[in-house]
């Protein structure tokens, strides 16, 4: 059996790893081909490309990078013609992947086709979802909301659930010893960063970010930092933190991320995924985002949601602080982080209203990556 895997970003890369793990448990012969990151490496995956080429969000910040992406596609294209696998799975990263599904339509391929992580329709415009269904074979969505959106306009879904809710299953418990392991100063007040994991994210948060610390750190003098990144992006983020006259250490590797995560009071990180896995950790947070001033505008014109937090989307409410387009400003953000470093209840009110919200995501019998292997190899089975 061949699998041709499609991730193109740093979430997709862990959640095809999780997937290539739970497909070799069920069929040990089965081959991977594809695109991914080093999380998929580990699993002993050979990606065509460095995923990096692909990681770039916002309308005018993909423009520089069009002749290369536009390459990247090609080089996928002819490699699934020469592989002929049994199944495509793209995973996440719409953009890219969309383009993808759109010329393997046009060449009229017969190969059955597999998205996993549902575009954000409900966000942008919904009556894209009728345009992406038609492109997609089958749909395996990580919110339990997702499929009326899809199933409507003849296309076959499954809630498989959130990875969250496996890649946080064995978190240290004694959070004093961590902190001594990791040799962060005993004394010290922990804030973890996270700008982000494409450089079109880093060039624009780090910045923001950077300056909002400063301002913390002048009501805190004792502060320290814990930076988890991906490997692709270690030396662009030590570029902006590392003259700023506070302490920090760069953290590499998905569970010495999570062990981050739970040593830190607080965290201020890019809006998206991570924001799961912070309220998994039981780490108080917000969330902050930008683009440049001309892609703001037009985001601002084309998002039909009230919040950008998936948290929040959940609970129809604010439970975590948001920054983003036009208030993804330093002093917004650095005087909400302040309000919980300094109100200990704060903090403990949004990891339980945040704990309420995760529990939707769970599906009913299985780990999600399980639940995908399955929706997977059925598909396979019905070629």
């Amino acid at each position: 059996m061949k699998i041709y895997l499609i991730a193109g970003e740093p979430s997709g890369d862990i959640l095809a790893s999780r997937l290539i793990k739970a497909i070799r448990k069920k069929c040990p012969e089965a081959e991977f081909f594809g695109i991914g990151g080093e999380t998929m490496r580990a699993e002993g995956f050979r990606s065509l490309f460095n995923i990096k080429d692909l990681s770039v969000m916002g309308i005018m910040e993909v423009i520089p990078r069009l002749p290369t992406i536009l390459r990247r596609r090609k080089e996928v294209l002819r490699d699934i013609e020469k592989i002929q696998p049994d199944v495509i799975v793209t995973v996440d990263s719409w953009g890219f992947i969309n383009s993808i599904l759109k010329k393997l339509k046009k060449r009229n391929c017969q190969i059955p086709k597999i998205h996993y992580v549902a575009p954000q329709v409900w966000a942008w415009k919904k009556s894209r979802a009728k345009k992406a269904a038609q492109i997609m074979g089958y749909l395996m969505t990580l919110l339990p909301y997702e499929p009326p959106f899809f199933e409507k306009y003849g296309l076959d879904c499954t809630f498989v659930g959130h990875p969250v809710i496996e890649n946080t299953a064995d978190l240290p418990t004694d959070i004093s010893l961590l902190r001594q392991q990791m040799e962060i100063p005993e004394n010290a007040r922990v804030l973890c960063v996270l700008p982000g994991s494409r450089h079109s994210e880093v060039s624009k948060l780090a910045p923001v970010f950077v300056e909002s610390i400063k301002r913390i750190k002048a009501k805190i003098p004792d502060l320290f930092l814990l930076i988890p990144s991906v490997e692709t992006m270690k030396d662009e983020i030590n570029e902006h933190f590392n003259n700023i006259g506070i302490p920090y250490q760069l953290i590499v590797g998905q569970q010495a991320r999570y062990e981050a995560f739970c040593a830190s009071e607080f965290a201020i990180a890019a809006s998206g995924t991570v924001s799961l896995e912070l309220a998994a950790c039981r780490t108080p947070h917000l969330i902050a985002y930008t683009f440049n001033r001309l892609t703001n505008k037009i985001a601002e014109f084309l998002v039909v949601t009230k919040y950008a937090n998936l948290i929040n989307i959940l609970a129809d409410r604010f439970i975590i602080p948001e920054f983003v387009l036009r208030n993804c400003q330093a002093d917004l953000i650095a005087s909400e982080a302040l309000s919980f470093l300094q109100n200990k209840e704060k903090c403990e009110t949004q990891i339980a209203q945040s704990a309420e919200q995760l529990a939707k995501l769970k599906p009913t019998d299985k780990l999600p990556s399980e639940k995908a292997a399955e929706v997977v190899l059925s598909v396979v089975g019905r070629k």
